[in-house]
């Protein structure tokens, strides 16, 4: 999984500024932003976040501002507070997909993006009936690896104030997408 946050890490310092990287984890992707990058971690787990923690103080990450407990569908902060949002793996563990990504772009602000990496379901073939078999037992995985685009691109299509600017597979063998979206400047 590290091409995917690596390429959510390369969106993020191509636009630097301050982001919030919800569903931080353990920290992984945090050496990997640039020092142009201000980063607020946030995730349910206490225990991840005492991990990412640690990384950061043995790494010595000063541009990471905080790491804070905090559900992803109810984010706690004000509208339009930061430059972006990263979340690489999480939109398809959350309970209520389009409610967390509605909080992403709420905090977002205008002219901002939000940069998603996650597997996306294949839409037929094989792979799909693989796909259908794992989800079957998605409860012992923790993921949807069935999770379709559609629950993403119908998110999007629905607001005038959010425009797809990038969607790409990834290594290993396009398993995984990076999609990037744009705030509106008139948000």
């Amino acid at each position: 999984m590290r091409p995917g946050r690596q390429a959510a890490a390369a969106a993020v310092n191509a636009r630097g500024g301050r982001w919030l990287d919800v569903g931080v984890g353990t920290g992984l992707e945090l050496p990997m932003f640039g020092a142009g990058v201000r980063v607020t971690g946030v995730d349910l787990s206490e225990p991840m976040l005492a991990i990412a923690r640690k990384r950061v103080a043995d790494l010595g990450l000063n541009n990471v501002e905080a790491l804070i407990a905090m559900d992803a569908m109810n984010l706690d902060f004000a509208d339009a507070s930061f430059d972006g949002v990263v979340s690489p793996y999480v939109i398809t563990t959350v309970p209520d997909p389009a409610r967390t990504l509605d909080e992403m772009a709420r905090v977002t602000r205008p002219g901002g993006e939000i940069v998603l990496v996650n597997h996306v379901g294949a839409d037929k073939g094989p792979i799909a009936a693989v796909e259908g078999w794992l989800g079957r037992r998605g409860q012992k995985l923790g993921w949807r690896p069935e999770f379709p685009w559609s629950v993403i691109g119908d998110w999007a299509a629905g607001r005038a104030d959010v425009t797809l600017v990038e969607r790409r597979t990834l290594a290993p063998l396009g398993l995984f997408t990076l999609a990037r979206f744009r705030k509106s400047q008139h948000a």
